[in-house]
């Protein structure tokens, strides 16, 4: 039997191995949620057992060893981990040892969205930005000054008159989530590795010996706190220290509340994490802080954490698990992807037996192999992926997988032509498993948009030969589902008026679902706008389409291709038919250029426009509508229950927000209502 000495000597071994991994060598082997367990169960142990405690054992710590590529830097005053929570009773017993503490519950409390980044202090002296260090062991860490003055959110003199003599900035560096995907797509163009998640590769920007390198990763900042301060001013709470810090210059998140009660606390808790893929950038829980400073200070610390804040989490989005197989499925161009069949894991609020592999050339990349220990993302509704291998757990049996070359679905070929990244089925539309991707494509949101048509039900028409294509969709009567299980008169009339619905859709949504190669949904309406009607598109030459904006001489050459196939005349053909629209009215005001160069940012419910509708709407008058507030957005466009952070954003930047009144006279008297 292990005693507990042994199982000691076993954990901490363990926490250490993987906290180089982490911290030092950015190539972490456990989910964060392995290791939080594994912390959990030495602290535990080590409670019950004081007499095992050593001073370097992994719960004295505060991080991990600094690296050696950088000269150390020692923090004017230490960099504090904190305790976690994990429920709402967590975060009630924290309270109840506070109330123990002062006798009294606290007067208020800070919460945060915990930043998914690397920690890193902020020296100023006088005002200018003197030094910069990440985290490390919460005493000493790396000197990334040069790296960190490439940061555009890191002011290098601070706003305003009377600087204290010195103070010390924390924050989180962290990398947005379009910045993190545009980054991993230049580096699949170029065959390089993929980074694993925002964080390890904000990790690594700020670690490079090359400022130049950090400036190009597009890193961002969000300060939360004070840390040594010399002179004046002195402040009562948190949140005066927060507000004193923003006006000074520094990027404090917007989304930061205070709030009296315990209740209140637990409210936002539960805001903050079903709104945590909304925000653009990666959180894993909310910090709580006691606000007054008084408080704080009679509260005190442990010798590893302060007893005044604590990290909720939010349940784990990456987990391990088994890869029991790899097989392909057949997408609406014939591509063939592979993806993991999995042994059952909870992740992401969701038990996953399928994941994501991207593509043939990225399994090779990260050597991903049937039998392999793996670990598995799932954030919110994006599809389940398989991060990476641990390779620490390699038995020798595992199986390098390799494209197969006879589809499972039709039995013909496959094939990678020499300069295409996928590989395809060569079957067309007599492979099944293509058939059904395209028709589901073609009814989904971002195309026909017709509701209670899934991949399951066309599955099951494809399967029994009703649809082939999508003009059989508009052909269907109740009778085809009438007496099937799930079927009833209500849910069958519901699809029936979907359908009818969908023959009027926009050109270019139509677009958007014939599935033509190289056609999504920008360059769908930058092709409806010009040609509106499918007729004009597929009569148009292949000059005709080059000359276009935003047309290169793939698209066209692929639109071209596409509209001089027998089989796809014959569908337009078969759509006009069946009384699908086939071309757009012409709009007041479209194609005119009435909005030419502005730009707008559309937050909220608009009553009269769908978020797509309103899109089109200005795109058709030449504008542009983008997701995030900047210096460049002319205006804000805010319907019912708007974005806070996108109006705090505009309210900063003097940009103007207007209603959905002042939004149709903008779509009809040009930007002149703006001023």
């Amino acid at each position: 039997m292990t005693t507990a000495r042994q199982r000691v000597t076993e954990l901490r071994d363990a926490l250490r191995h993987h906290a180089h991994r982490y911290y030092v060598l950015d190539d972490p082997e456990a989910s964060d949620a392995e290791y939080d367990a594994l912390m959990r169960e030495l602290v535990a142990l080590e409670e019950a057992n004081p007499g095992l405690v050593t001073p370097d054992s992994p719960t004295q710590r505060v991080g991990a060893t600094p690296s050696d590529a950088f000269s150390a830097a020692t923090h004017l005053s230490r960099m504090f981990s904190l305790d976690n929570a994990e429920s709402t009773e967590d975060l009630k017993a924290w309270e109840a040892r506070i109330v123990r503490q002062l006798g009294h519950p606290p007067s208020g409390y800070a919460c945060e969205l915990k930043i998914d980044g690397l920690a890193v202090s902020l020296t100023y002296r006088e005002g200018r930005y003197e030094r910069g260090a990440t985290r490390g062991d919460g005493v000493t860490g790396e000197d990334v000054t040069a790296n960190l003055r490439t940061l555009s959110q890191v002011p290098l003199v601070m706003l305003g008159r009377g600087h204290p003599a010195v103070v010390e900035v924390r924050g989180e560096v962290y990398m947005p989530e379009r910045a993190f995907a545009e980054l991993n797509r230049a580096q699949a163009d170029a065959g390089d590795r993929l980074f694993v998640n925002p964080r390890n590769a904000a990790a690594g920007a700020v670690r490079q010996k090359d400022p130049g390198v950090t400036a190009s990763r597009r890193l961002a900042l969000w300060v939360y706190q004070l840390g040594a301060l010399e002179g004046e001013p002195r402040f009562a709470s948190h949140s005066e220290s927060l507000a004193w810090l923003r006006d000074r210059g520094f990027p404090v998140n917007p989304a930061s509340r205070r709030f009296d009660d315990l209740a209140g606390v637990i409210d936002y808790v539960r805001d903050a994490e079903r709104r945590r893929h909304d925000v653009g950038y990666q959180t894993d829980g909310v910090v709580v802080k006691i606000d007054s400073l008084a408080e704080q200070a009679e509260v005190g610390f442990t010798a590893k954490s302060p007893r005044w804040a604590i990290a909720y989490k939010f349940p784990p989005e990456e987990q391990t698990t088994r890869l029991v197989d790899i097989r392909i499925n057949v997408g609406r161009t014939g591509a063939a992807t592979p993806y993991a069949v999995l042994e059952p894991v909870f992740v992401g609020g969701a038990t996953i037996t399928n994941a994501t592999l991207h593509n043939q050339d990225e399994v090779a990349r990260r050597d991903i192999r049937i039998g392999d220990t793996v670990v598995v993302r799932r954030a919110g509704d994006v599809i389940p992926e398989v991060v990476r291998p641990v390779l620490s757990l390699r038995t020798g049996g595992e199986k390098v997988w390799k494209m197969p070359t006879k589809c499972p679905w039709c039995g013909n070929r496959i094939e990678r032509r020499e300069g295409e990244a996928v590989a395809r089925c060569m079957g067309g539309y007599a492979c099944p498993g293509r058939v059904r991707e395209y028709l589901t494509h073609f009814a989904g949101r971002s195309a026909m948009d017709i509701e209670h048509l899934g991949f399951m039900t066309v599955a099951m028409l494809a399967d029994e030969k009703l649809i082939s294509d999508p003009a059989d969709i508009f052909t269907l009567t109740p009778a085809a589902f009438t007496g099937r299980e799930g079927w009833g008169d209500t849910s069958i009339q519901n699809l029936m008026r979907a359908i009818d619905a969908a023959r009027d859709r926009p050109l270019a949504r139509l677009l958007t679902g014939l599935g033509i190669p190289l056609i999504g949904t920008t360059v769908a309406r930058v092709l409806a706008r010009r040609f509106r009607s499918l007729e004009s598109l597929m009569t148009a030459t292949e000059e005709e389409l080059s000359e276009i904006d935003g047309i290169g001489p793939e698209i066209a050459r692929s639109v071209r291709e596409w509209s001089t196939e027998a089989e796809n005349i014959r569908l337009a053909g078969k759509l006009a038919a069946a009384g699908v629209r086939l071309a757009d009215p012409e709009t007041a005001g479209a194609d005119s250029g009435l909005l030419s160069g502005l730009t707008l940012v559309v937050t909220g419910t608009l009553s009269g426009f769908s978020r797509e509708g309103a899109k089109l709407a200005v795109e058709e008058r030449g504008g542009r509508v983008t997701s995030s507030v900047s210096a460049r957005t002319d205006a804000v466009v805010a319907g019912e229950d708007p974005g806070g952070s996108k109006l705090t954003k505009a309210a900063k930047l003097g940009v103007p927000v207007i209603d959905e009144a002042l939004f149709g006279r903008l779509l009809t008297e040009g930007p002149s209502v703006l001023h």
